[in-house]
């Protein structure tokens, strides 16, 4: 590229070794300002970013502030599609609640996995008889889930618990 003299506003070139280092930058500038107003990117001195319409920055509460974890807790479940295994978790831990203190005594929940919920018994007969208990214990959890059938017009639900799994003491 070949260096252009350049015009400092003194009718003197900018290769004079007479101008000081402030003319010769004021010349730069005044020759920037050209090239850029001839290339339709003229540079208007405002530094600040463009702000998005309706946002500003303040002393005023926004989502980049620290929030409580009640409330960025859910919003990360939800996020992140946690929702069911969160829900089912909560059913899980309140398992006597839902089942009643005597099949609680000798079932306890194990596992939930893509619509699996996984009961270990603690006797044969237990799993015998939790297996036969099965059909109303999944209609019992899933309206605690508020995925059941009835609640969204006799078809599965996504998410819904689809299967108990029983296994005895020996893990069968």
């Amino acid at each position: 590229m070949n260096p252009q003299p350049v015009d400092n506003g003194s009718g003197a070139e900018g290769g004079d070794p007479q101008d000081s280092g402030v003319d010769l930058a004021r010349a730069a500038l005044a020759a920037a300002r050209a090239r850029g107003k001839d290339n339709g990117a003229g540079w208007s001195g405002n530094r600040r970013r463009n702000s998005n319409s309706g946002q500003r920055s303040g002393s005023g509460p926004d989502e980049r502030d620290p929030q409580l974890l009640s409330s960025a807790i859910p919003r990360m479940i939800e996020a992140r599609g946690w929702s069911v295994p969160a829900a089912v978790g909560g059913v899980m831990g309140r398992w006597g609640e839902i089942v009643g203190s005597h099949i609680s005594a000798h079932c306890t929940p194990v596992e939930f996995h893509d619509g699996v919920l996984m009961v270990r018994t603690d006797s044969a007969a237990w799993a015998t008889e939790l297996r036969m208990l099965a059909p109303q214990l999944l209609a019992k959890l899933n309206a605690e889930l508020g995925t059941s059938r009835a609640a969204h017009g006799g078809r599965d639900a996504a998410g819904a618990i689809a299967t108990l799994k029983v296994v005895g003491p020996g893990g069968r």
